[in-house]
């Protein structure tokens, strides 16, 4: 099999989950910090999919720590068939998470002044979270993308 860059048990691959796991755990702490979130389905389900690919992403990066420590070789096709289905499962689930997010906040802080009109509504907080959840989905993206190539090399 091909050694990519983000391979499954490597240390990029390591440093690639954890940088899933902290973006999304971030996105989930700035969106629950923000008061009255939790009245908007979208916000709701960002919080939903986010904690989804913290725990996947965390699972996967002490898989990652156990195979360096142990050199042991994660790149078989069932192990690789497994990651590619639980990346392309939560990067799917990120985006629409991330999408449907920033739909109801430029809903809110532009098209319709809501934020302007409700000053107890802490849209900032809703925007970083919503950037930071595009952050955690360019990162599964890379990660569904190199595991899609092992897996066709195999």
């Amino acid at each position: 099999m091909k050694e990519l860059i983000g391979s499954p048990g490597k240390v990029s691959g390591l440093v690639l989950r954890l940088g899933q796991c902290g973006f999304a755990a971030a996105s989930i702490g700035v969106m629950a910090s923000a008061s009255g979130f939790s009245s908007y389905t979208a916000f709701c389900y960002l919080i939903a999919s986010m904690g989804l690919q913290m725990l996947w992403s965390f699972g996967l990066a002490c898989l990652d720590i156990y195979a360096l420590r142990r050199s042991r070789d994660l790149q078989n096709p069932v192990l690789v068939s497994l990651f590619v289905v639980g990346d392309w499962v939560t990067a799917l689930l990120s985006l629409a998470a991330a999408c449907s997010s920033a739909g109801v906040t430029v809903l809110y802080a532009k098209d319709v002044n809501f934020c302007r009109e409700q000053p107890h509504l802490p849209c900032s907080r809703f925007e970083i979270s919503v950037v930071l959840a595009f952050i955690t989905w360019a990162l599964i993206a890379i990660s569904s993308h190199v595991m899609f190539w092992i897996l066709a090399s195999v």
